[in-house]
């Protein structure tokens, strides 16, 4: 174990072998929602002025929004820094706290699946926060789209997506219209007036098509079968991606730089036959997209493709086949039931199996929050959380292509990820990351002094004792190591930092998997 430059310390602990990505200890929406500004703050008294006798006042109140004092003789981590505050309303804000709200939800909240769930389906229906507008319109689409429908029926949470401002904007359906609509409206104008005044239908002319006419946009219809309901299997064809776009143009935003809500516009909807899937679509309006949605939610297909995705995320990378055709059957018995869906997958040996047990590899959102909630860690300050789930590996809200983040280990297994998952491992046990306090001495309860007891207590509390011979003799090795002991080789006087021995162990390959 060595000091690297920026004071992280490095260690070699044996790899944990690809399996996958596992399920963190995540958090839920619909909890009550912690308030990090309001934690742990001591006001500024009304009868203290700020002046050159106090500058301890005088220099909370000089930030913006702190209000607070110096606690502990040490900076307030609530306060908000002057270079934030000013930028409080720049685009990148907006993301930035989306991200804060998102970890310190699942850091705090008590409904874990319903939490894990709002990460699973947001990223089965990725939205790119740097798209765009779409930075403006991920707050409702995460709040008012995915939440509510997390475990309700498929065909709902498919529903509200296709109708979100921030889908629409993000796969280009908002633009997505019929070809012959600009025609078609200029063909009833003129039937119009000259009706009025001939009383004969009108004699068009040859008009060059106007350089801004809209067009047939097919991103979304691809994207609805290929990840969002059938899979890359499901037996479709490039003409059912053509039909289905067409069942969903006029599907738009209203008022998109002011108050963007959904609107169907009928003027650019195609009104002729859609044949999906050899099915016949032709009930007008805007029902053509909702019978299409309607007919995807039902197909086998995408019972077979929803139930793999969830059985990967929550049993192994490559789960069962019997474990997922019982789902299958349950979502189309079910009317696509998600509640249903993960009864059936909770309930099966093959979950409660011990091929199961720590098959999946933490992805670095869930290493991050976990972390966090094993030290018991009271996080005032979210944002250095955040950046450290980026570090990592996964900027939140940062994926780019529509596919979201992959669910499986090949994806966060590699020499760079493992060295900075220990790295913060090691940084937040060591109460080095801002606005992060965890009492690690009271919470092992051991003598300092004794480093193999300090050792063997962590290893219960975050492992359950259960750590390989492989990971355990090379724990041991470090213990005699002068960042472990407090002291320099020559040091007669040693005491154990219990953080280095705390991040050491989260730091293992044991405590990255599920």
């Amino acid at each position: 174990m060595q000091n690297t430059a920026d004071g992280s310390v490095t260690t070699t602990l044996p790899a944990p072998p690809s399996s996958s990505a596992a399920v963190g200890q995540s958090a839920s929406n619909n909890s009550p929602d912690v308030n990090v500004a309001d934690k742990a703050s001591v006001p500024v008294s009304m009868k203290t002025k700020p002046s050159p006798t106090n500058p301890e006042v005088a220099a909370n109140v000089t930030t913006p929004g702190s209000e607070k004092r110096n606690v502990l003789s040490g900076p307030d981590p609530n306060a908000v820094p002057r270079v934030i505050a000013d930028n409080s309303k720049k685009p990148q804000r907006v993301i930035e706290e989306l991200a804060m709200a998102k970890v310190t939800r699942a850091i705090y909240s008590e409904r874990q699946l319903q939490q894990v769930m709002d990460d699973f389906w947001f990223n089965h229906f990725n939205i790119y926060a740097a798209k765009g507008e779409d930075k403006w319109y991920l707050t409702s689409y995460e709040r008012d789209v995915i939440q509510p429908h997390t475990l309700g029926k498929f065909k709902d949470l498919v529903t509200a997506t296709a109708e979100s401002p921030a889908m629409l904007f993000y796969l280009d359906n908002f633009l997505s219209a019929d070809p012959n609509a600009a025609q078609r409206q200029a063909a009833l104008r003129a039937t119009r007036q000259n009706r009025g005044r001939f009383g004969r239908p009108p004699q068009l002319q040859n008009q060059q098509p106007k350089k801004n006419t809209r067009g047939l946009n097919e991103n979304y219809g691809r994207e609805l079968m290929e990840l969002h309901t059938l899979g890359v299997e499901g037996g479709y064809t490039q003409k059912d991606v053509t039909e289905l776009a067409r069942c969903f143009t006029g599907w738009t935003i209203d008022k998109p730089r002011l108050n963007p809500q959904f609107k169907f516009d009928e003027k650019r909807h195609d009104p002729d036959q859609k044949i999906v899937l050899k099915k016949k679509i032709h009930a007008g309006g805007m029902k053509d997209g909702e019978q299409a949605i309607q007919l995807l939610a039902k197909h086998p297909s995408t019972a077979k493709f929803i139930s793999t995705k969830l059985a990967r995320r929550f049993v192994s990378d490559n789960p069962p086949a019997p474990l997922v055709a019982r789902m299958a059957k349950t979502f189309e018995s079910s009317d696509g039931d998600i509640r249903a869906v993960m009864h059936t997958m909770i309930y099966s040996p093959e979950f409660w199996s011990r091929e199961a047990y720590r098959a999946k590899i933490k992805t670095p959102f869930e290493l991050v929050v976990s972390a966090v909630r094993a030290l018991g860690a009271d996080a005032d300050t979210a944002m250095p959380l955040v950046q450290w789930v980026g570090r990592i590996g996964e900027p939140l809200y940062q994926c780019q292509p529509p596919t979201g983040y992959a669910d499986n280990a090949e994806a966060w297994v590699n020499t760079g990820a493992l060295l900075n998952r220990l790295n913060f491992s090691l940084t937040l046990a060591g109460n080095k990351i801002r606005g992060s306090r965890a009492d690690v001495a009271s919470l092992l309860g051991v003598d300092a002094t004794e480093p193999k007891v300090a050792l063997e207590r962590a290893l219960q509390i975050f492992l359950g004792g259960q750590a390989t011979p492989t990971t355990l003799e090379t724990l041991q090795k470090q213990l005699d190591s002068p960042q472990v002991l407090q002291a320099k080789l020559h040091d007669p006087v040693k005491k154990v930092d219990l953080g280095v021995v705390t991040g050491l162990v989260l730091g293992a390959p044991e405590f990255q998997r599920r």
